[in-house]
């Protein structure tokens, strides 16, 4: 019986196509197809990628691609390997991984088998997750603080009042003169440009970026090497095919994700 590589080599030479030329075709590294034509399944990337670019290898030379992975899943000893659960701090980018059972997400069988393997993502922590707690506020500091607080407004408000009321002409026109200035100032600030972050390719690889805020989504689709995507200062989910192929820049400096493979990472310089 014929192995995968050898059914995938001998379809592409009866097709009279090169490696290169099929890699151009299925969007595909011609180095991957060389070594599933080889048997070697191990390319560096999660379990449905490898399918994913199994099936579209298959389907690219019209042989049954549903019996190929069934052949492969029997290769690999039956259900794909889950990742355990991880956790890395990068810098000041939380990066969590999760199993589909962490999540809490339904894991039914499909048509093809491959339900069960969803890429994993990242869970972030929620708000006050793991923050240590402190101990307990006496209410009575608190209201001698508010006290004091409150007494220290009252000194400052009487004091603009009466300095207010004994201003001459020249000194008010130098206070409004002041206050326009600071108000030029204010302006200025605002209308100034927020901080960017940069997404860099460094190889050909899939994004999808996600503003954490309301999750509207910023960008989705293929970068080539050497292409860039600029965004504000915000904290953003970044999916990537390849996370090594992806640097973040932020004021001239650049910042590898620190993963590889498919996932999910969140990034946030906005306290810098």
């Amino acid at each position: 019986m014929q192995t995968i590589g050898e059914r995938l080599e001998e379809a592409r030479k009866k097709k009279g196509i090169s490696i290169r030329e099929a890699a151009e075709a299925t969007k595909i590294r011609g180095e991957y197809l060389q070594k599933f034509e080889g048997n070697q399944f191990e390319i560096g990337l999660t379990d449905i990628y490898t399918r994913g670019f199994l099936r579209g290898y298959a389907n690219y030379l019209r042989i049954p691609s549903d019996r190929l992975l069934s052949d492969y899943t029997a290769l690999r000893g039956g259900e794909p390997r889950v990742r355990q659960p991880s956790r890395e701090v990068y810098g000041r980018m939380d990066l969590a991984i999760s199993s589909p059972d962490e999540r809490g997400e339904p894991q039914g069988d499909s048509a093809s088998g491959e339900a069960s393997q969803r890429p994993h993502q990242a869970r972030f922590p929620r708000p006050g997750e793991n923050l240590p707690k402190g101990p307990a506020i006496d209410p009575a500091l608190l209201f001698k603080a508010s006290k004091i607080v409150g007494g220290v407004v009252i000194l400052l408000v009487a004091f603009w009042v009466i300095k207010s009321l004994a201003g001459s002409g020249p000194s008010s026109a130098a206070t409004h003169g002041v206050a326009a200035t600071s108000s030029a100032i204010s302006d200025a600030q605002a209308a100034a440009p927020a901080a960017i972050v940069s997404i860099v390719a460094l190889q050909p690889v899939r994004v999808k970026l996600v503003r954490k805020s309301d999750g509207v989504e910023l960008f989705q689709g293929q970068l080539q090497a050497g292409d860039r995507r600029e965004y504000p200062n915000v904290p953003i989910y970044m999916t990537a095919s390849e996370l090594s192929a992806v640097e973040i820049e932020y004021k001239g400096h650049r910042f590898p994700t620190g993963h590889s493979g498919y996932d999910r990472i969140q990034f946030d310089f906005s306290g810098r």
